[in-house]
């Protein structure tokens, strides 16, 4: 392949960014010449480094009028793209014609053209020589799968050799052990590479891309305008992830859960880093089988985890070590990675948030004490805790259902449990110190057990099934305080239910502040977490990332 050489005056003036910086870029789908016009301007005020340009979106676009029109008005770096039907784009017209629209687009100076590998050998071929001060990006997609990692990396040396400048492959993830897979492209990279698993299993690779050196990752102007599954909006990489702050330094943390889109973690702990200065970004993780996962990242750098449902039994069977309180409870929301190489160790920070938020409601007799957010308990030292003598019904048996129970017996509550599947709840009444009783579920949503306390551990209610409730809500009344971990939203209809019956309450927020300040202790080694702001930030006083 032959590629003119610029003249020294173009070469001076290329607007091919510095290559070390992972540079944002945003890209423009609007369907009408206009309002495509109307982005090119909204996007060049939001920051991005640089934009693309769909055509391939265009209802009435014509290259020989509109073209030099679009090219003119980008006031940054910018990629003209023209993606057909059979590369997962919009355009259906002939192939001779598309292919002349991108050279035409590089001899008259655009910055990037996106070729698909499929069709660079036409390209190449075509009439007029691409100039070197154009830059070629030759992608590939796939919208089924991720290939083997020898395969990918094949295809990358292919596209190289084929003329790329700059390889861009993206696939599918249909697990996130295939984010790790693209993200090896970037570690084992021979020259610019843009590497992205396309969905939400993949969804760290754009999050990542500065840390693991992409040249690029894409963002949208809105959630609503996201080009492809998966993409985050400009806000959210810039504010909540840090991305301009991202290096090879950058330790990695993550939330491993099913579902995790609703998690306020990385809002919480990348506020809380970005406060205290430490070079770290959190993001989310959906996990659908810990061990797969962790042996897929083994060898990457994640120095912790934060665990949700419904992996806190699987973490702490994969943990190497845990400390005394998560292995009596047997799950593990926290997960460290150990410097002597030996794996992570495990750690249970739930059970103390929520059993000190509950304390504080049965001691002051008020609901409002619950918010009153404090990473220890309130139990005055020397003197018994709120909860001894009282009944404690822990809904759920999984692994926060269990940190309850636990928490609750180390008080000196007597625990009741209640579970749909009663095998689940009789293992955890037996492992629990002093034993447990089970209670019948039907008789729980029929109104026939009465308790102190009612504490929801399980996801019910959780965004978005809000008018779901784990309790019948004629069976509420008969508890006095009333406690549900779900957090999102944080006025649930179990809790609204309570309050109609005149309960005491204890929300989700509590416990989840106090559980992350313990993490981020964890994390980072601070002695003086922002536990103000953090709760802040839950209760969305402090906004991040919003677009």
């Amino acid at each position: 392949m032959v590629r003119a050489a610029a003249p020294a005056a173009d070469v001076a003036s290329d607007a091919t960014p510095a290559a070390e910086k992972c540079l944002i870029c945003t890209s423009i789908t609007a369907a009408s010449m206009d309002a495509f016009l109307q982005e090119i301007a909204e996007a060049s005020a939001t920051g991005v480094d640089i934009i693309e340009l769909r055509l391939d979106f265009i209802k009435d676009f014509e290259p020989t009028k509109d073209l030099e029109r679009l090219m003119a008005a980008c006031s940054m770096p910018y990629i003209i793209t023209y993606r057909p039907t059979w590369e997962g784009g919009n355009y259906e017209g002939p192939e001779p014609q598309r292919l002349a629209t991108l050279k035409l687009a590089a001899l008259k100076g655009a910055p990037y053209v996106d070729v698909e590998f499929k069709a660079s050998a036409l390209f190449f071929a075509g009439a007029g020589e691409v100039p070197v001060s154009t830059k070629v990006i030759l992608s590939s997609h796939n919208f089924q799968e991720t290939p083997p990692a020898a395969e990918l990396h094949a295809r990358a040396a292919a596209m190289r050799e084929a003329g790329a400048d700059i390889v861009k492959i993206a696939t599918m993830a249909n697990d996130i052990s295939d984010a790790a897979v693209v993200l090896s492209l970037l570690q084992q990279k021979t020259g610019p590479t843009i590497a992205l698993a396309m969905g939400e299993r993949g969804q760290i690779t754009r999050l990542l891309a500065a840390k693991y050196g992409g040249h690029l990752t894409f963002a949208a102007l809105s959630d609503a305008r996201a080009s492809a599954p998966g993409q985050p909006t400009i806000a959210q990489l810039q504010q909540l992830y840090n991305f301009a702050q991202q290096g090879p330094g950058t330790q990695l943390f993550g939330i491993m859960g099913k579902p995790i889109h609703h998690s306020k973690s990385p809002l919480i702990h990348n506020t809380a880093f970005r406060h205290l200065g430490f070079d770290g970004v959190f993001v989310p993780l959906l996990v659908d089988d810990l061990p797969r996962f962790m042996d897929a990242f083994r060898e990457h750098d994640f120095q912790g985890f934060s665990v949700t449902i419904p992996h806190k039994e699987a973490a702490h069977k994969a943990a190497s070590s845990r400390d005394p309180v998560a292995d009596q409870i047997g799950a593990c929301n926290t997960l460290i990675r150990q410097a002597d190489g030996s794996g992570y160790k495990g750690y249970n920070t739930d059970w103390i948030a929520a059993i000190s938020a509950i304390e504080r409601v049965l001691a002051a007799g008020s609901s409002d004490a619950a918010a009153a957010t404090s990473s220890s308990s309130s139990s005055i030292e020397g003197q018994p805790s709120p909860l001894q003598g009282k009944t404690f019904l822990v809904v759920g048996a999984g692994g926060a259902g269990r940190a309850l129970a636990f928490g609750a017996a180390s008080r000196g509550a007597t625990v009741l449990i209640a579970n749909r599947n009663k095998a689940r709840a009789e293992a955890l009444a037996a492992a629990v110190p002093g034993g447990a009783t089970v209670v019948d579920w039907e008789q729980l949503q029929a109104g026939a057990v009465s308790a102190d306390v009612l504490a929801n551990s399980t996801s019910v209610g959780m965004v978005p099934n809000v008018e779901e409730t784990p309790v019948a809500t004629a069976a509420v009344g008969n508890f006095k305080v009333v406690f549900d971990a779900v957090y999102t939203p944080r006025e649930t209809r179990l809790l609204r239910d309570a309050a109609a019956a005149g309960c005491l309450l204890a929300d989700g927020v509590a416990m989840f502040v106090g559980q992350a300040v313990e993490q981020l202790k964890l994390f980072t080694g601070t002695s003086q977490p922002p536990v103000q702001l953090m709760e802040d930030v839950v209760l969305g006083k402090v906004k991040v990332g919003s677009s």
